[in-house]
């Protein structure tokens, strides 16, 4: 009779013990999916190498082309 206590109060410890651990690997997985949807929105928003170049290569252009007007007023206020 006092094994089949014993096998009882430590059945329900081992069960309660299981749940708790069942419910943090859970969390756990639950974190990971969230991490790899968090990952694939960064790599999908960032730009890459290539991109950044051509973006660059404009922006310099822009700014080439706005010194030229800036110097060809310059020289028309000279004449003038």
């Amino acid at each position: 009779m006092e094994m089949m206590i014993w096998n009882i109060i430590l059945s329900a410890i081992l069960g309660v013990i299981s749940f708790m651990l069942k419910g943090k690997f859970d969390e756990v997985e639950r974190l990971g999916i969230l991490l790899n949807r968090t990952r694939e929105e960064v790599a999908r928003d960032h730009i890459t190498r290539g991109e950044m170049n051509v973006t660059i290569d404009k922006l310099g252009e822009r700014f080439d082309r706005a010194v030229e007007r800036l110097e060809a007023k310059l020289d028309t206020m000279k004449k003038g």
